[in-house]
């Protein structure tokens, strides 16, 4: 018998650029092809936002579509919970900044770091939250400008990102719906499999920095694709064990959007057809920590999700970390 759900996702709203960058569009720049992309990675396009747009402005967007749909209003919100590898600013976080926008004046609002998990880890800080009494209401939202640190130059990993936000208001559950397990996990020291070296604290911006384009992100592709699979894998097990069901019980998996490969590895581990899991990177890439909110709405949408309908979220990214979480819609 699974547990009682604390949580629920009370409302879900997304935001992405309006400009689409096509394969094609790469292969005007880069010695690549489109069937080369798709072959290896499965995406088509993806979006790019244009000079002067803000991930604030991004996850204000998505925010006001998911507070509407849940019924509240920004001054409701008890806590706000930021993911993103992309702030707007060092200082202050892009939460505050997001705060600001919408008006949450009685929010607690901060960034969490955690790569392309971020949104399960956020939903598993909300859990905590309503748990302990510390909010009602909770927003976490995943937004990212990729674009902004992935080097256009090097063919492993330009093709690969795009920007775009997600977020959910997390309410109290009242019922069997909501959140039935989460689990979360990190080892830093593959950290250099995939990373930023330059541009932080340890090597400041300087002429060097950007002569050599160390403030962009580096990733040793092989190795990541392996880890993602493994660790995608503890975190389906993890997920589903501590939620009480059996794999054959998920009605969708709504993974990371990062390669196909990987999300068709994490299927046949967890013995499910890909026909009950949800894929949408072909039209937006790897939206890092934004890329389940963007599948989950598109989802929901097309009627795959419905009341009741048994999920698994999965995710692995940078750091490295990965987590995981079976929802009851």
């Amino acid at each position: 018998m699974s547990r009682r759900p604390i949580a629920y996702i009370a409302g879900l709203g997304t935001a992405v650029p309006p400009r689409v960058v096509t394969n094609h569009d790469f292969e005007k720049t880069l010695e690549t092809s489109d069937q080369w992309i798709v072959e290896r990675t499965g995406i088509r396009e993806r979006r790019h936002a244009d000079p002067g747009m803000t991930v604030a402005a991004l996850a204000h967007q998505a925010s006001l579509v998911a507070i509407q749909r849940a019924g509240i209003t920004p001054v409701d919100l008890g806590s706000i919970v930021l993911s993103t590898a992309t702030p707007d600013r060092l200082l202050p976080s892009t939460a505050c900044d997001l705060q600001a926008l919408l008006g949450a004046t009685r929010a607690a609002a901060f960034d969490i770091s955690a790569a392309c998990p971020g949104f399960v880890y956020g939903l598993t800080i909300a859990e905590g939250f309503i748990a302990s009494g510390q909010s009602e209401n909770v927003l976490v939202v995943g937004a990212e400008m990729l674009t902004t640190i992935t080097d256009m130059t090097d063919r492993s990993t330009a093709i690969l990102f795009g920007d775009g936000a997600g977020a959910a208001v997390l309410r109290r559950a009242t019922g069997d719906r909501g959140m039935l397990s989460t689990f979360i996990r990190s080892d830093g020291a593959l950290a250099e499999l995939l990373y930023r070296p330059g541009g932080g604290a340890a090597r400041p911006f300087s002429a060097q920095v950007l002569e050599e384009r160390s403030h962009l992100m580096k990733m040793a592709g092989r190795e990541v694709f392996k880890a993602a699979v493994l660790t995608m894998a503890e975190a389906c097990d993890e997920a589903l064990t501590r939620a009480g069901v059996t794999a054959d019980e998920i009605d969708l998996m709504v993974p990371h959007q990062a390669n196909v490969r990987i999300i068709e590895a994490t299927a046949k581990h967890a013995g499910m057809p890909m026909s009950k899991v949800m894929v949408n990177l072909d039209r937006y890439g790897n939206t890092s920590s934004a890329s389940i909110p963007l599948a989950l709405v598109e989802a929901e949408a097309a009627g795959r999700i419905k009341p009741g309908s048994l999920l698994l979220l999965v995710a692995f990214g940078a750091g490295f970390t990965w987590g995981s979480t079976v929802v009851r819609w």
